[in-house]
This record gives structure tokens, sequence and C-alpha cells, in this order.
């Protein structure tokens, strides 16, 4: 079997050392770590299990995927062609990078602290997605049923005067668009913060 080359490439690997004081990754680390599928697939991985995983059940996840199979239906080559790569190239790769803790005596995998800046450039069903239209929708449906109730006479919203029943409207978009706006001052403060520590 031939040697296979653990390293990073030199400019890679002295991004790494250079920014390990400061606790971040240059964006030429972050690219090389990401433009290979198995490195995805593992960040994929251990986002959904949100625990330490072993190289065994990580091989075999991959190894299904990459098969388009389940993983009881893996052969045996499969299995050991993926987990030979994550033992002696990739997880080497991404512990060094501080992505990946890695314990390569025990076959322990578990999410590092850099492992959020690379989770930005996923696009993964793991990640949860804010549906803000959805909520729009919903408000706008029941704003005008509440409304076209009141206008009506719906004999419960008929009982309130009609512009207290669209003040009620109007203050429901009002809160929603509060709670949207927090929201979104977090999310921002978040990723500029992950940012801040991309060279």
């Amino acid at each position: 079997m031939s040697s296979i080359d653990t390293s990073l490439p030199d400019e890679i690997s002295s991004s790494v050392s250079d920014s390990d004081g400061d606790d971040g990754l240059s964006k030429d680390v972050i690219f090389e770590l990401l433009k290979n599928r198995r490195r995805r697939e593992v960040l994929a991985y251990l986002l959904e299990a949100e625990e330490t995983v072993t190289l065994g059940e990580l091989a075999e996840q991959i190894a299904a995927w990459e098969n388009d199979t389940e993983v009881n239906a893996l052969s045996s080559d499969q299995r050991k062609r993926v987990y030979v790569a994550l033992y002696q190239t990739h997880l080497p790769k991404m512990d060094d990078a501080g992505i990946v803790e890695y314990d390569q005596d025990r076959g322990l995998i578990s999410l590092a602290d850099n492992a959020d800046l690379l989770m930005m450039y996923l696009d993964t069903d793991s990640h949860h997605q804010d549906r803000w239209d959805r909520w729009y929708g919903v408000c706008s449906v029941a704003g005008a049923a509440v409304v076209a109730g009141a206008f009506f006479g719906v004999p419960l919203l008929s009982a309130l005067p009609f512009a207290a029943v669209a003040g009620s409207v109007v203050l429901a978009f009002f809160a929603l668009s509060v709670v949207h706006t927090v929201r979104n001052r977090r999310l921002e403060r978040s990723v500029n913060g992950r940012l801040s520590r991309i060279d």
C-alpha cells in the first residue's frame, strides 16, 4: 500500500499555525478543507449527531452515502476504503485545523471550536432555516379572517369595536416584525463574530 500524504499544503499549514494563536482560520484553510466531499460529509454527520462518534460508524455512514445504499448493505471493501481515507488523511487534517477533535488511538471524533467557521459555508439539511415568510403568511390570513369576521358580524367579533379588531391585527404584525428584527440582529452578530475569526 502506498503511503498517503496527510499534511496540509505548505501555505495552508502556515496559515493554520499562524491562526492558532487568535482562534481563527484563513479562507485558504477553510476552502482547502471544504473542497473535499468526504470532509464535508464528516461535518454533516457530526452536526447531525451532535455528540462524539466512533470512526467506525462515521466511515460506515459516509460509505453508505457514497454508494447510495444502506449501512447494512455495504461490502467490507466499501467500508475499508472510506475508513482508511478518514483515518490517514481527512480526520488528521481536520484535527490540525481545529475543526474536529480526533482521538486517533480510541477512534473518537467530535466537532471542535473552529467547526462553526465551516458550517456557514455548508448547505445541510440539518441547519434550521428561518421561514419568516410562513409566519407573515399565517399572520396575514388570520388577520384578514378576524377583520372580515368583525366586518360581517361574526358573533364574538362583532361585539368588539371594529377599530379594536383592526388595531389588534396591526399590533400582531408589529410584534412579529419586532421578533423578526431581534432574531436578524442576533444572527448578524453571530455571523460577524465568526467572520472576524477568518483571516
